[in-house]
């Protein structure tokens, strides 16, 4: 077995790509002549194109990348990362550390990248009592944080639904999962990072900064709440703890996980729906949650999310949970419901309606739901912030764009997720993440799987994106039924003038009022400008 082979396997990353994730993406790079050396000298494992590893450590989530690096460092230790990063610093060559990549663009996988830096491979969990707080490495994914948090403690943290998802970029992005409305963004409860950063004089150092507002260094902290990935350095680790904990006792630092949950799949059938009744079926949706999107009230256990596909598709589903010990969880769900289909003269099928225990549903991720996905590996993205009702503008468009008979793809869809409750409580500066008054999120996106098909999907996914929102220039507006796109769904296009004709800067839409603040943060931390990409922070 080689020494890269027995990292792996001691650490129990899947060879196959399992690890997947939103990364930490950076420049900079290590000449390929010194890699036996610098991997001699520091434990890092190096992975050279002709190793039977290469290719899953290179690969992207989305099929239409795939990064040619001349090779992958792997670390597991902060140190190492600083030795990599220093190295790659003095050969002035292109760099991109990622967690592992889920990135939806191709940041860490563009062809002026000749060096990845993966942190995969570092996956410790522990309550440190030192900083009162549980400590998280970037390699660590989603359901791994999910099950340790659980079985150790009872608790848990309001992240994503894709357990394969890394720590490294999912928390840099702001975060979010189906307990966003009971607890908050999944960066409300980070108390602080370790992060690698390059001074001005091009030394390479490890940081430590905390939310504390006596820290020195709290900027730090506050840009990776929000600010994107691969901006001001690469995250080794996170601390959680939420802001109303006291003591150091590690079950009362976090939320508590919920034991039960109440889950409901029903699915509409296209097969005879007209727009009108499919106009208000959406408009219903997103009217109940800008009526119930309080925080502290029992709606804030509920969380759901239409997804309507495009009608060669046959069928759409609308997916919710309950957390199952909250007063009336069942009445709760059933009023929901009652309230999606109002008026609609639509009926459903139930595909599911169980209580199930938390834990393992959270661990088994179902995917967008349906079928059709398969082997779809190539994909687009596009989103945005919902504050209020979709207006008739917009329903015209989803159902023009849903029912296009030129378009025959039933992997092309939207999902429209609910948000708001805790998540609104923070004031918009209080996190690098700006967007706190919106009710649900959205995502448009297309699946497929050849190269062959990529024009006619990109064309369909754009042009329906850009009809959602004619009236603000192809883009969301801000402060209006929209504002802006989260950041963790990577989409460079608003960089594009002629697909961003609202004249409101890309990263206005992303980061509003607090760009300024992050650049200031970039230029203390990354002087040199080292930490780059399509849609990463500018120097002041």
């Amino acid at each position: 077995m080689t020494e890269l082979s027995r990292r792996f396997f001691m650490k129990g990353v899947v060879a196959g790509g399992a690890a997947l994730a939103v990364p930490v993406v950076g420049w900079g790079a290590v000449p390929a002549s010194a890699a036996g050396d610098l991997a001699a000298k520091s434990g890092l494992v190096t992975v050279l194109p002709g190793d039977p590893l290469y290719a899953s450590l290179t690969a992207s989530a989305n099929g239409r990348w795939a990064g040619t690096p001349d090779y992958v460092l792997l670390a597991d230790r902060a140190e190492e990362v600083v030795h990599a990063v220093s190295e790659a610093v003095a050969s002035g060559k292109k760099f991109a550390p990622r967690s592992a990549g889920h990135c939806y663009e191709d940041f860490h996988t563009a062809a002026p990248v000749r060096v990845n830096v993966n942190t995969s491979a570092m996956k410790a969990i522990h309550h440190d009592s030192s900083m009162r707080a549980i400590a998280v490495e970037p390699g660590v994914t989603v359901g791994e944080v999910f099950k340790a948090l659980y079985e150790r403690w009872g608790t848990t943290i309001p992240a994503g639904t894709c357990p394969t998802v890394t720590m490294g970029g999912h928390i840099a992005g702001g975060g979010y999962g189906p307990l966003s409305r009971l607890h908050g963004a999944t960066v409300d409860h980070l108390y602080a990072v370790e992060v690698v950063v390059v001074d001005a004089d091009d030394t390479v150092r490890r940081i430590v900064a905390t939310r504390e507002a006596r820290d020195a260094n709290r900027d730090l902290w506050w840009a990776h709440t929000g600010g994107g990935g691969g901006n001001f350095g690469v995250v080794t680790k996170y601390w959680f703890r939420s802001p109303n904990a006291i003591g150091n006792d590690p079950t009362t630092m976090l939320p508590r996980a919920p034991r039960e949950l109440i889950l409901s799949e029903v699915a509409f059938s296209w097969n005879g729906m007209t727009e009108a009744a499919f106009s208000l079926l959406i408009k219903n949706f997103s009217l109940w949650h800008e009526q119930h999107s309080a925080a502290g009230t029992p709606h804030a256990n509920l969380f759901a999310a239409i997804k309507p596909r495009h009608r060669s598709a046959g069928e759409f589903l609308l997916s919710s949970q309950v957390v199952a010990s909250v007063a009336g969880a069942d009445r709760l769900l059933d009023d929901f419901l009652a309230a999606v289909v109002a008026g609609t003269g639509l009926t459903y099928r139930v595909d599911v309606r169980r209580r199930v225990d938390w834990l393992p549903h959270v661990l088994s991720w179902a995917g967008l739901g349906g079928s059709g996905f398969e082997g779809k590996g190539r994909f687009k993205a596009k989103s945005s912030y919902v504050r209020r009702a979709l207006p008739d503008a917009q329903l015209q468009a989803m159902w023009r764009n849903l029912t296009d008979p030129a378009f025959d793809n039933p992997a092309g869809m939207a999902e429209i997720a609910g948000y708001g409750g805790a998540a609104n409580l923070p004031s918009s500066d209080a996190t690098a993440l700006p967007q706190r008054d919106s009710v649900m999120k959205t995502l448009y996106l297309s699946l497929w799987a050849t190269p062959q098909e990529d024009a006619k999907n990109l064309a369909w996914v754009r042009r329906w994106y850009s009809e959602m929102h004619a009236s603000t220039g192809g883009v969301p507006g801000l402060g209006g039924v929209n504002d802006g796109m989260f950041i963790n769904y990577q989409d460079a296009d608003p960089v594009d003038p002629a697909l961003n004709t609202s004249g409101v800067a890309w990263h206005k839409l992303y980061f509003k009022g607090n760009y300024p603040r992050l650049q200031q943060a970039k230029k203390r931390y990354d002087p040199n400008d080292h930490f780059t990409h399509r849609l990463g922070i500018r120097l002041p």
